[in-house]
């Protein structure tokens, strides 16, 4: 029997599962691999910081979603690929061959970047490491209110974790002094300018300190140096800056770009490899869109289907992402901000939208914890 090995257990590969559930997929073995048996769904995570939901309403069981779709589900994470042998090596010393292979892996925080960030900082990626991470940074800032927060990153996600971290904590009368540091003029890079100076605003009433067009050059445990020489007070400090390349991709042979994604063509097939498939933020797409969820999810749909296509020896179809994605940017307490290209709103209504897209994109997979 054939195999198609789902490697990541990424937004995309979600959609997959779902869609093997529907129709299985004749003649073909089907194995998830993946070191999670959950996959925490991004934009509920600062919901979840800030005390609106408990952690199990941002999961998704992927044990659970694997046997419905009668797809094996096998709990390690790629350690090399031989994308000419066709032949992925897992960290549990298992080697799996394929036929047909799916990356949705997501990205890597690229630590490296800053100097002393692999001893002083907590980066965002992997989620379930930050999990662990931020709970242990929230007891520790109830205990001693003089560590202050720096947030390294400038864009929805570093924002979004400012506001719910201070919301949980001034809610609790523990709120320490936090900062945001980013290398725009503005928070929000790339979203509606209206938009961006409330989002100033919110930050600044919330004595959330912004530090505009700075980079990180270094940690030490108490400071975060920038470039010109800066010193900004960061006890703890949250790495929340741009996506990097998974390291194994390297070794692979894979047509990669310039920053070590893998390049695929409007079908979502590797533009070198036609076995291999990606999506997601580990994809370089032939049209480029930025690393967010948003496109990780709307690629689900085509990717099953061009999967299946391919296991039919069936011509595939093209996927162009839209070009604008709406933006829903948790701030805190029950209110948000949206963008849509130039446009841009705000208030509690925007908050109540996401919340409402959120709980229904999680029902949709089976969570029963979102009411």
């Amino acid at each position: 029997m054939k195999r198609l090995i789902l490697l990541g257990g990424g937004h995309a590969h979600v959609h997959v599962l779902e869609a093997m559930a529907a129709r299985p997929l004749a003649g073909f073995e089907v194995v998830l691999v993946s070191p999670f048996t959950r996959q925490i769904y991004s934009g509920m995570l600062p919901g979840w910081i800030a005390g609106h939901y408990p952690i199990e309403a941002c999961a998704l069981d992927l044990g659970q979603l694997a046997a419905k779709a009668g797809v094996r589900f096998v709990q390690a994470s790629g350690e090399s690929l031989d994308a000419a042998a066709r032949a992925l090596a897992c960290n549990d010393g298992a080697r799996l061959d394929y036929d047909l292979l799916s990356i949705d892996t997501g990205s890597r925080t690229r630590i490296e970047a800053i100097d002393g960030a692999a001893e002083h900082a907590l980066p965002v990626r992997p989620i379930e490491s930050f999990i662990g991470g931020v709970e242990a940074l929230l007891a520790r800032c109830r205990e001693a209110r003089d560590h202050p927060v720096a947030i390294i990153g400038g864009g929805v996600a570093a924002v979004e974790l400012a506001f719910a971290i201070h919301h949980r904590l001034a809610g609790e009368g523990a709120a320490p002094a936090l900062s945001v540091i980013g290398d725009a003029g503005l928070p929000l890079d790339g979203l509606s300018r209206n938009l961006q100076w409330k989002c100033l605003q919110m930050l600044n009433e919330r004595g959330i300190q912004w530090h505009a067009g700075s980079r990180v050059a270094a940690l030490d445990g108490s400071h975060a140096e920038l470039s010109d020489g800066t010193r900004i007070p960061a006890g703890h400090a949250l790495l929340v800056t741009g996506a990097g390349a998974p390291a194994w991709l390297a070794g692979s042979g894979l047509a990669l770009d310039r920053d070590g994604f893998v390049r695929v063509a409007q079908n979502l097939q590797s533009v070198s490899h036609p076995t291999v498939f990606a999506a997601g933020d580990v994809a370089a797409y032939a049209h480029p869109r930025p690393k967010s969820g948003v496109f990780a999810v709307r690629a689900g749909p085509p990717l099953a289907d061009n999967l299946r296509r391919a296991a039919n020896g069936e011509a595939l179809s093209e996927w162009q992402p839209q070009k604008r994605a709406l933006y829903l940017v948790a701030t805190g307490g029950r209110h948000a901000l949206g963008a849509w290209g130039p446009f841009g709103w705000w208030g509690g209504w925007v908050w109540h939208w996401k919340d409402r897209i959120d709980r229904a994109f999680m029902r949709r997979f089976g969570n029963a914890h979102v009411g």
